[in-house]
């Protein structure tokens, strides 16, 4: 790249090289929309887990990494004369600016919530114009979202033409509902009916999380790094008495987990 020439314009340089029949990367050369797409999922994890670890300089890594993805699809839509790079930022740039009026048109709206549903409103109107093959509701919700992602979109998508609750208490009522029903079939000792039911459980959860405003993905990443952090502490501590976990037992963990959280709160920052 030269002292003149655009990070954007020597990414795309370095896609249409690395794709070059003649002289490109042998393993870049033969990939393909299906191929790529696993890693495309697994960059945007990365970014939220650059994210929820608050470290920036490795945000800015996997958002490179992210944009490479971008950059890789569009070069092999490209070679198939599908569209370009260029289509793709042109047309989330018209998609954006036509979804707010607000900001640049002279629709103005009364609160957030008005300026939801008028989002979700052009959203429809896009998805209405597609093809009538997706006349659906649920239709174009992604089949390939992660389930529990998935889950909330389906009931937001399902709450817009009405079918939804109308608060909290009868959400709650249905997740008591379903456990009691999951803890039945394990009594049974019915395991795929069990597996049926801990599916409506998590399915419930997801739309207690879309109620609460609560993105579950997030949450559980935070609990799964809460869950690492005090098991790291319990590895920590046991090592300071020559064992590991497996030389140890339930009890003397247990225990150890439970001063780990000890150790949390009594470290955790008072709100200003």
């Amino acid at each position: 790249m030269t002292e003149h020439t655009r990070p954007m314009d020597a990414l795309l340089a370095l896609m249409a090289r690395l794709r070059d029949p003649e002289g490109g990367c042998p393993w870049d050369r033969v990939q393909t929309f299906a191929t790529i797409a696993p890693y495309t999922v697994e960059e945007a994890y990365e970014v939220a887990d650059a994210i929820e670890r608050g470290d920036l300089a490795d945000l800015k890594d996997e958002l490179g990494d992210l944009l490479f993805q971008v950059v890789f699809h569009a070069r092999m839509a490209e070679e198939a004369g599908d569209f370009a790079f260029d289509d793709v930022a042109r047309g989330v740039v018209d998609k954006m600016v036509r979804r707010h009026p607000h900001v640049f048109g002279d629709v103005s709206f009364e609160d957030r919530a008005e300026q939801t549903a008028a989002w979700e409103a052009m959203k429809a109107e896009e998805r209405a114009k597609k093809g009538a093959h997706r006349a659906g509701v649920l239709d174009d919700v992604p089949a390939g979202l992660p389930a529990l992602l998935r889950a909330v979109k389906l009931t937001k998508r399902a709450a817009r033409v009405g079918f939804d609750w109308p608060d909290l208490k009868p959400v709650l009522a249905k997740l008591r509902e379903e456990i009691a029903e999951l803890e039945a079939e394990i009594e049974a000792g019915d395991h795929a009916k069990a597996r049926q039911e801990f599916g409506d459980v998590l399915f419930v959860c997801a739309n207690l999380a879309r109620k609460l405003e609560i993105d579950p993905e997030d949450a559980l990443r935070s609990t799964n790094a809460k869950f690492v952090r005090r098991f790291h502490y319990v590895e920590d501590a046991l090592a300071t008495r020559g064992r590991t976990p497996d030389q140890s037992d339930l009890e003397e963990m247990d225990a150890l987990w439970e001063a780990a959280k000890r150790d949390e709160r009594a470290t955790k920052p008072e709100p200003a």
